[in-house]
C-alpha cells in the first residue's frame, strides 16, 4: 500500500490516505508517485498530495497530521514539539538543552529549560519512593510465600486475596 499526504497552502499535513499499490503501476511495472496523485485528485478534486513512507524510506519520515512538508529539502518535519526547541541540519528538533544520557526517563520542562527526571505517580499515599531502585515501595514488604495479595492502604497491610 502506498501513502499519501494531503498538504493544505502552508504544506501543512491535513489528512493521510492510502492507495492501493496496483494504482501506482506503470507499464513498466515501477511505481509512479504521479498517478497516486492523479487518483487522488480524480476522487476527492484537486489538492496537493505528496507520497509518504510508512517505513520512513522516503522524506526523512512517515507524515502525520500537523507535519510540514519542505518541498526544497524534499522532507516531511514534526511538528515543533517546545518554543524553545530548534531545527537542525538533519531536520530533527533539538532542545536546548541535551536529553540527560542516564537510562533514566525525563520530561521537558519549557519554563526552565532543563530535563525533568520523571516519577510516576505513587499508588497509594503511604507509599515511599526509592531513588535508587526507582521504584515505589510499600511501607512493609509483601509476603513471599506465592499466595496472591492486594495493598489495603486503610490498614496500611497486604491483604490475601481469595
Amino acid at each position: 500500500m502506498a501513502h499519501f499526504a494531503k498538504l493544505d497552502e502552508n504544506n501543512i499535513v491535513t489528512e493521510l490516505l492510502v492507495v492501493n499499490n496496483d494504482v501506482l503501476l506503470k507499464a513498466d511495472g515501477t511505481e509512479s508517485e504521479y498517478k497516486g496523485k492523479v487518483f487522488l485528485n480524480g476522487l476527492f478534486g484537486n489538492s496537493t498530495w505528496v507520497q509518504t513512507s510508512y517505513n520512513g524510506n522516503i522524506r526523512k519520515q512517515y507524515a502525520g497530521i500537523g507535519f510540514t512538508y519542505d518541498s526544497t529539502d524534499d522532507v516531511f518535519i514534526a511538528p515543533q514539539p517546545y518554543p524553545s526547541w530548534t531545527l537542525d541540519s538533519n531536520h530533527d528538533w533539538q532542545p536546548p538543552t541535551p536529553y540527560p544520557n542516564d537510562n533514566m526517563p525525563y520530561n521537558w520542562n519549557e519554563e526552565d529549560h532543563t530535563w525533568d527526571l520523571f516519577t510516576p505517580p505513587t499508588p497509594y499515599p503511604s507509599w515511599v519512593w526509592n531513588e535508587s531502585e526507582w521504584a515505589w515501595e510499600a511501607p512493609t514488604l509483601m509476603p513471599t510465600d506465592g499466595q496472591p495479595y492486594e495493598w489495603n492502604e486503610e490498614n496500611e497491610t497486604w491483604d490475601l486475596v481469595e
